[in-house]
């Protein structure tokens, strides 16, 4: 079976982020007042194959444990899609 994987990776809101804040801070200058709290993280799309949807979760989460997200640093979301 073939699954699209939909991986969100973001900074865990306990920590600063310093790239969000920079956009923030742009958006006002540019008089995008009444935006607040900017988030910079990055968006993945993995296209991967598997005999069914628990092994393309588990090959999924186990890239993005290993590779694809700092765990001290990130958190991840992901949706899988069979295609």
């Amino acid at each position: 079976m073939n699954f699209r994987a939909e991986i969100d990776v973001m900074p865990l809101k306990e920590l600063l982020d310093p790239q969000g804040k920079a956009v923030e801070h742009s958006l006002d200058k540019l008089n995008f007042n009444d935006v607040k709290d900017v988030r910079v993280g990055k968006h993945i799309t993995i296209k991967l194959a598997a005999a069914n949807k628990d092994e393309a979760h588990a090959q999924v989460e186990s890239a993005c444990k290993k590779l694809l997200a700092n765990p001290i640093m990130e958190g991840f979301k992901f949706e899988l899609v069979q295609e």
